[in-house]
């Protein structure tokens, strides 16, 4: 089993900048794919980043890919994500979430492919 717990949500002004974190335990060498996905109210969740744990490829959707950075430090076991130039729209609840089972860049940007979640942290945007 792995357990993910992210931190670093909160209230940001437009223009700002956040850092999440996701601290994974657990059987996490299993892990072949790290994403951040978020959820807007009344909207599906949507991918933000994701990154490959063995090599450091990184993948972003449009909306954030020149405004964000994904990371990660496998000593401890946590990947971040920086989120600059913050929008309202950005707005919404952000999880981590680890896969396990699939490899292959087509496999890495859909919520499916994952198969441990975290709790999710809340992020608001004020304009």
């Amino acid at each position: 089993q792995v357990q993910l717990v992210e931190s670093g949500g909160g209230l940001v002004q437009a223009g700002g900048s956040l850092r999440l974190s996701c601290a994974a335990s657990g059987r996490t060498f299993t892990s072949i794919s790290m994403g951040w996905f978020r959820q807007a109210p009344g909207k599906e969740r949507e991918f933000v980043a994701a990154i490959i744990v063995n090599g450091g490829i990184a993948i972003y959707a449009d909306s954030v890919k020149a405004r964000s950075t994904i990371s990660r430090d496998n000593a401890k076991n946590t990947v971040y994500l920086q989120m600059n130039s913050l929008k309202p729209e950005d707005t919404a609840v952000y999880y981590c979430a680890l896969n396990s089972r699939y490899s292959g860049v087509n496999y890495y940007t859909k919520s499916a492919t994952y198969d441990y979640w975290g709790q999710g942290t809340q992020v608001t945007v004020s304009s």
